[in-house]
């Protein structure tokens, strides 16, 4: 692979004598991996029913390295949400971050949802994610992967950051900014990266960082943590960028993170001279608890870490008279208005089509956080009931019950994907190796046995594999008319 000289010479200069195992890393083969879903099933018992071989990945408690060969994401325990995809390094950030039930957690730059699906997994229905991403067509993706994991504890956004901090200052307890970044670290994985080196770079992408950063402090409450991560190695963009903010945030200082066997920590030893003359020695001493991660002291890819805290008692605020200003020029035309998207309203505590559909099924949500718009029903998170967020650009608010319509309810792929065989009480279980697993998954209607046992002749019913959610099925006299939602079906395979 060609690396652009400059970028050689810049790891030189940072790693020394390890450059050359550098260079040989470079040259090997990148290593996949495959993250548990443990909101749905715990680590061990899916290492009992994987269908692939798997290696534990040592510093990720649920994530695995997958043998390049296998094809995990045509498999019906893919289409069940019983895990993700991942880089074993991007792992890491969702990992280091604290988050406990009940936090109200944001994912500033979050498509296409590998670290914010491990966030929703953590907070395991309780609080709030909100994750953003600036591009609409990016976060329609990261929509669909907290879908397909069962989060319905959830704000999918589309906004700026800075738009994004006039409605919620101090709100968040954890945030994760993943920056938009230059990409050395994935030059190994990704050679296309080096191309968008080569026309932006470091110095390109470092102020989007800042930016970035600068809003996400307007968003954390006092108390609350904050992890910075790319996948790059530039100093200008790491330990540079923290060690600016932190000069200029005195209310927010770094934190160590967990030790791990390859962990390198932070160079500020390396920064230019004139940017080390210009922080602190207080602050050059903190970012030693930065976190590196190289390619040739783990198998993964190159990334960056800090984990940051603001101080309680401090504030982050500026000045906001300009937010109900912006949030009415959102209304204008050409800004693509996404289901759920509607005024708020008053709060809807009684929708007898939903009662009439969940009650026979055996389906509790709460119904104090339910709301319609435009004949679609939601039900809120609470941190929500009594928070605006009129004129933002989003996709999703909550989770997305199903639709309303001349008297009748039709369930939603969201809401049969937070279900189970133990949560809804209509329910077509197949074990993996019934054919019709397939069958379903590519849309066919479908004929039942023994598997109808204790159904009703006629309904809606939840269609499972290992008593692990896929979908929704109608019964019609012995036949299950398929439902799978047709944007999600692709070829699945066994075994």
């Amino acid at each position: 692979m060609g690396l652009p000289e400059a970028f050689l010479e810049q790891m030189k200069d940072l790693l020394g004598e390890e450059y050359e195992a550098f260079r040989e890393a470079e040259n090997s083969r990148s290593f996949r991996g495959l993250r548990v879903n443990t909101s749905r099933v715990e680590a061990e018992k899916f290492e009992e029913i994987s269908p692939f071989p798997l290696e534990r990945i040592p510093w990720i408690s649920n994530g695995y390295y997958l043998e390049e060969e296998s094809r995990a994401s045509r498999h019906p325990y893919y289409a069940g949400g019983l895990y993700y995809l991942q880089e074993p390094s991007a792992m890491t950030p969702a990992a280091c971050l604290p988050v406990e039930k009940g936090d109200r957690v944001l994912d500033l730059c979050a498509a296409p949802g590998g670290k914010a699906t491990e966030l929703a997994a953590r907070l395991q229905g309780t609080g709030l994610l909100a994750a953003n991403d600036i591009s609409n067509s990016r976060a329609k993706g990261l929509l669909k992967n907290l879908e397909l994991f069962g989060a319905g504890n959830i704000l999918t956004v589309s906004e700026e950051p800075k738009r994004l901090s006039t409605y919620f200052p101090e709100f968040f307890d954890k945030i994760l900014v993943d920056a938009p970044c230059s990409g050395e670290g994935m030059f190994r994985r990704d050679p296309a990266m080096v191309k968008d080196w080569l026309k932006r770079g470091p110095s390109w992408y470092a102020p989007i960082q800042r930016e970035i950063l600068k809003q996400a402090a307007v968003m954390l409450r006092p108390g609350g943590m904050m992890l910075y991560s790319t996948c790059t190695f530039s100093l200008e963009e790491n330990e540079g960028n923290i060690g600016r903010f932190l000069l200029e945030n005195p209310a927010f200082c770094l934190c160590p993170l967990p030790e791990y066997e390859g962990f390198s920590p932070g160079r500020p030893e390396k920064l230019p001279e004139q940017v080390r003359e210009e922080l602190t020695k207080d602050v050059l001493r903190q970012l030693q608890y930065c976190v590196r991660i190289y390619p040739h002291r783990m198998k993964g890819e190159g990334h960056f870490l800090a984990l940051l805290q603001k101080r309680e008692g401090s504030t982050s605020l500026e000045h906001r008279s300009s937010n109900r200003e912006e949030k009415g020029a959102r209304g204008k035309k050409g800004v693509r208005r996404e289901a759920g998207s509607g005024k708020q309203g008053a709060p809807k505590t009684v929708c007898p089509e939903w009662e009439a559909f969940a009650g026979p099924l055996g389906i509790a949500v709460p119904e104090e956080g339910l709301r319609l718009y435009d004949q679609k029903l939601y039900v809120l998170p609470k941190p929500l009931w009594q928070h605006s967020i009129r004129g933002l650009r989003f996709l999703r608010t909550g989770l997305y019950l199903g639709d309303v319509e001349k008297k009748r309810f039709t369930p939603s792929q969201a809401l049969a994907m937070t279900l189970g065989r133990d949560t809804c009480q209509n329910c077509v279980d197949f074990p993996l190796s019934d054919s019709r697993v397939i069958r379903y998954l590519k849309g066919e209607s479908l004929y039942l046995d023994e598997c109808s046992q204790n159904l009703p002749d006629s309904g809606w019913c939840l269609v499972c594999v290992d008593g692990f959610p896929l979908g929704w099925g109608k019964l019609v006299n012995g036949q299950l008319r398929n439902k799978y939602y047709t944007g999600w079906r692709q070829q699945y395979e066994t075994g």
